[in-house]
């Protein structure tokens, strides 16, 4: 096993690693690094989602999940940490010297789910040696979506034990934050404004899926291959036609609920009357932008919605490779088949969730310097359903290998 030293532990790392351009970089395993041993992965779960997806309030858990992301990095540069969006929960790690701001950041968003979305979110900072010593490890690369727009991808089976510790009451308690009055969590550039996006091919897919065999380097080049010809839809390409964002699904959201919503988190669990008048006048500034074209202070219409297409994570890695896609009836034929196929022989494990709609919640960094990501996910639970069958069908693959 690497050790991070061989990276060394300056709160630089992330940033000063090397990005890829390409998606399929993510199979090349000598091309991830060792995260320092002294960094903290922070990570956070709702711990009622599959409540909250039945009562129809998936919307709410992917907010929750991409404010964790928001009051991290608003703390300590959104290139200067790695995190990934789940769904139903975030992961971002962090330099040992941001342990209290971080702390306090997990708390603030913690506190917050409670009050305004009656959502527990139970939140971790484990430290990827008490990670290594178990037996896994984390590994890093940092893929370039457009210049200075990164994410994360992980491999090393580091952050599957980091979420496996974060369920487990017992388990997670040496790992809790153990801030009992959390002050309001910047959430500066966090937005949920737009309306779920339609399917313009049949359904939207969210999938999880991973080899069997992480030891084999080639098993995930294998893998994306299979979905190519099983789909006609190359995950690795630059573009994707069956990317669920297009510029003639965006609409944006003016529900008084879903407004009301953002300014509670916004505005630290109360409405304040200059958030809400800002989230109208920015809701109006992009419809007004966009219908004439027009630049308004930083914000250029064409330049934003392109990047929009450009900075989106409906494809990352983080040992198990996550999809969500619009795709036609035929490519989804193909790709149950090929998936039950290759789960039947042993050498996949794979969630699919298929819905109408996906949903899309964003992070707003700096509009001048086109600096924004945007974080995607299947509506009627997407990647978190994924998940759970994904689960379903990696204890029946262990089980039966160990009979």
């Amino acid at each position: 096993m690497r050790n991070g030293a061989e990276t060394g532990n300056a709160a630089s790392f992330y940033a000063l690693l090397p990005a890829f351009t390409e998606f399929a970089g993510v199979a090349d395993a000598g091309g991830y690094a060792p995260v320092p041993d002294d960094w903290i992965v922070c990570i956070a779960d709702i711990l009622q989602s599959t409540a909250a997806i039945a009562a129809g309030r998936y919307k709410d858990v992917n907010m929750v999940g991409v404010a964790v992301i928001s009051a991290l990095t608003n703390k300590l540069g959104v290139d200067q940490v790695p995190f990934v969006f789940g769904g139903d929960g975030a992961t971002v790690l962090v330099p040992p010297e941001a342990h209290g701001v971080a702390a306090e950041a997990l708390a603030g968003v913690a506190r917050l789910a409670g009050e305004v979305l009656a959502l527990e979110l139970r939140t971790a900072l484990i430290p990827v040696s008490a990670l290594r010593a178990r037996g896994t490890d984390v590994l890093v690369r940092k893929f370039e979506l457009s210049p200075g727009n990164y994410l994360a991808m992980f491999s090393g089976d580091g952050l599957q034990l980091a979420e496996t510790i974060l369920k487990d009451p017992d388990a997670v308690r040496p790992f809790l934050s153990g801030v009992e009055a959390p002050a309001d969590p910047d959430l500066t550039g966090f937005s949920c404004r737009w309306e779920p996006l339609p399917s313009r091919h049949g359904q939207m897919i969210s999938l999880m899926v991973r080899p069997a065999a992480t030891s084999d380097p080639a098993a995930l080049k294998s893998l994306m291959s299979g979905l190519r010809q099983a789909t006609g839809s190359d995950p690795q390409a630059a573009q994707m036609p069956e990317a669920p964002v297009t510029p003639e699904t965006l609409s944006l959201r003016t529900a008084p609920d879903t407004l009301t919503r953002e300014a509670k988190l916004l505005g630290g669990g109360k409405v304040r009357l200059k958030q809400v008048l800002k989230i109208i006048l920015g809701v109006a500034a992009v419809r007004f932008s966009r219908w004439t074209g027009w630049t308004l202070g930083p914000l250029k219409p064409a330049e934003y919605m392109q990047d929009m297409l450009t900075n989106t994570d409906y494809r990352k890695f983080d040992d198990t490779l996550r999809l969500v896609l619009d795709l036609n009836e035929q490519q989804i034929s193909g790709l149950k088949t090929f998936l039950e196929a290759e789960f039947s022989a042993g050498r996949i494990i794979y969630g699919l969730h298929q819905s109408d709609t996906a949903l899309m919640t964003c992070l707003v960094s700096d509009m001048a310097g086109r600096q924004h990501v945007h974080f995607v996910d299947g509506a009627d639970g997407g990647l978190s359903m994924a998940a759970r069958a994904f689960k379903e069908r990696q204890q029946q693959l262990y089980s039966t290998q160990s009979i």
